[in-house]
């Protein structure tokens, strides 16, 4: 079996270690503090508590949702450390409004109900099954879960942007500046980023892992937002997919975006 980089590292950190250090310095506990993973930090979780599925995907009630509630908004950007940008060309948002014209550009007609065109959704990641932001990242920072999540990985991530020109849902955002100094109330829990990464929602995988819902899920006050299985037959999303009408965005392109919309 081939040793992991992780574990090549450690190795090389213990024989490195006894090379400059006196043998009497050098205990059992140094040795097994430097040679034991750590669980936390190598992103291993405990499938006891963590939620799992085998294709995560959302619906959002139109009927429900209203237009001036913020509340999943609030909850998504302060829950991931989304900076607070004035200068909207370098705005950073996971979760958002659009009216309905561009979200469903081609939904629009003369007859189209009032109560439809007027609609402001919420838009963010589709978290696509066939995502082509994934197929265009030079480096693999932007990779698909077998889970359905589409993910970023920051530390991979070089900026060059091609993931945004492949996404035809402009559901991503580009940290032009450092989004630091613009943190309203920092959260320990999720990692800040660094000028010149891109990101996006995550489908709150690190709450996942803990075994809890999507922040924007337990923030709607009206249960707009279903989040889960769709694999799962008995799952309520796939119960509200198959028994509501609803629109998914641009669909003909290919992409199977996991984004269900119900008007």
């Amino acid at each position: 079996m081939k040793s992991s980089r992780r574990d090549f590292l450690k190795t090389a950190g213990v024989s490195a270690l006894t090379l400059i250090m006196p043998s009497a310095l050098i205990t059992p506990s140094l040795l097994a503090a430097i040679s034991t993973p750590d669980r936390k930090s190598s992103g291993l979780v405990d499938p006891s508590t963590s939620l799992q599925a085998k294709r995560w995907a959302m619906a959002i009630d139109g009927t429900k949702c209203t237009d001036g509630c913020t509340d999943c908004i609030d909850a998504c950007h302060e829950t991931h450390n989304v900076p607070l940008t004035i200068n909207p060309r370098h705005e950073i948002k996971w979760i958002w409004r659009e009216d309905f014209s561009n979200i469903f550009p081609e939904e629009k007609h003369s007859y189209l109900p009032k109560t439809v065109s007027s609609m402001r959704p919420l838009v963010l990641c589709n978290h696509c099954a066939n995502p082509p932001c994934v197929r265009v990242c030079p480096t693999k920072a932007t990779f698909r879960r077998p889970d359905g999540i589409v993910m970023m990985d920051y530390h991979r991530c070089i900026g060059c942007r091609f993931c945004m020109a492949g996404c035809p849902y402009g559901v991503r955002s580009m940290n032009y500046r450092d989004p630091r100094p613009q943190i309203r109330k920092m959260t320990v829990d999720y990692p800040t980023r660094t000028k010149g990464v891109v990101e996006k929602c995550n489908f709150c995988e690190e709450r996942l892992a803990k075994g809890i819902l999507p922040a924007c899920v337990l923030a709607c006050k009206k249960k707009a937002l279903i989040f889960g299985d769709l694999e799962n037959s008995q799952s309520e999303i796939r119960t509200v997919v198959q028994s509501r009408f609803t629109l998914r965005r641009r669909p003909l392109l290919g992409t199977e975006p996991q984004i269900y919309y119900i008007l």
